[in-house]
């Protein structure tokens, strides 16, 4: 389980480092005229700042559940203490709660 963790957190990196120039302000191409081009790289750029975000949140997730790993409490439940269970730590290494807890 932890070198699944680390292989998605060392792709998630990758992914954050490579897209950066998308997330930056926007400059429009000169040869490009009109709203549209603008609107166009405005949403795109929108698009990529979303991306980071949600890459940022799983990334600290990995991060929690790597420090359960080293913890001892890997897939115990944060706030009860029960066990996770199996099958929704396959579906998604990073859950912290419970069944009853997450409802």
């Amino acid at each position: 389980m932890r070198a699944d963790l680390e292989a998605r957190l060392t792709d998630i990196e990758t992914l954050a480092g490579a897209n950066a120039e998308n997330r930056a302000t926007v400059t429009l191409d000169q040869q490009s005229v009109g709203r549209l081009s603008r609107i166009d790289a405005m949403q795109q750029q929108s698009l990529a700042q979303e991306t980071h975000r949600r890459r940022l949140g799983e990334a600290r997730r990995i991060h929690a559940a790597l420090a359960r790993i080293d913890d001892g409490e890997f897939g115990w439940c944060v706030k009860c203490g029960e066990a996770v269970g199996e099958r929704r730590l396959a579906l998604d290494p990073t859950i912290a709660l419970c069944i009853d807890c997450a409802k």
